[in-house]
């Protein structure tokens, strides 16, 4: 006879939850959240043309984007759930603003092709990284580095404005982004294998935010470059 005693029921469920589960669905909905956004302010293109022409609102927005990202990851554990959810959910929502501005540049198709190989390499990544025995906990300090790196390099091609470092920029990104996809992916399920259901409620929640904002943007970032790589500009 199996065990229908609601309060047995719920101590299974929290047993078998797990952080990293938990991560996927927050991305997930933050990706969502994200392509709702885009998708509404790109249906209007006089209001992404709006934000372009005006220099302020759009550096604004992006500069928004980074202090919201730091600030998110170094103070989460200090937030309120409820304040960690709305940090999340506005951040998602300022990156809907901002990617809007790629369905002025690229095509329909082509955005939907890079998106699907997106989200095929970032499913390979993961995969390999909850199934491989190997440790790439050491792989930490050159992504980082490598990041750094990604960012300086991006900057002075704007002034430089070189095809050919913009193409090596690009690959490079995709590599470095599929990297970091698999070494956070491994660093999430170690969190969720050492907290199990030892963690309280709020923790719980503090944490899958926290491991889906670096899944959120592993994923938003190799998106990205993988649509300079092969996606048609209108």
């Amino acid at each position: 006879m199996s065990d229908k005693n609601p309060l047995s029921l719920s101590v299974r469920a929290i047993r078998e939850r797990t952080v990293l589960r938990n991560v996927y669905l927050w991305m997930a909905a933050g990706l969502t959240l994200t392509g709702v956004v885009a998708l509404g302010f790109a249906s209007s293109p006089q209001l992404v043309i709006s934000v372009i022409r005006n220099p302020i609102l759009f550096f604004g927005l992006i500069i928004g984007e980074f202090v919201l990202v730091f600030f998110l990851s170094a103070r989460i554990q200090s937030l309120s759930p409820a304040a960690a959810t709305m940090g999340f959910a506005f951040y998602a929502i300022l990156n809907g603003v901002t990617l809007s501005l790629i369905f002025l540049a690229y095509t329909g198709a082509s955005i939907a092709s890079a998106l699907f190989i997106t989200a095929g390499t970032f499913a390979g990544m993961s995969i390999y990284a909850v199934t491989t025995k190997r440790d790439l906990s050491s792989m930490g300090h050159y992504l980082i580095m490598g990041l750094w790196g990604l960012i300086i390099a991006s900057l002075v091609n704007m002034l430089l404005k070189s095809t050919a470092l913009y193409w090596l920029l690009s690959y490079g990104g995709v590599a470095l982004f599929l990297g970091l996809t698999a070494y956070d992916t491994q660093m999430i399920k170690r969190w969720s294998d050492e907290l199990g259901d030892s963690v309280s409620e709020a923790d719980y929640l503090r944490i899958s935010i926290l491991g889906a904002l670096k899944l959120y943007l592993d994923f938003i970032n190799l998106f990205l470059f993988i649509l300079r790589i092969f996606g048609r500009r209108r």
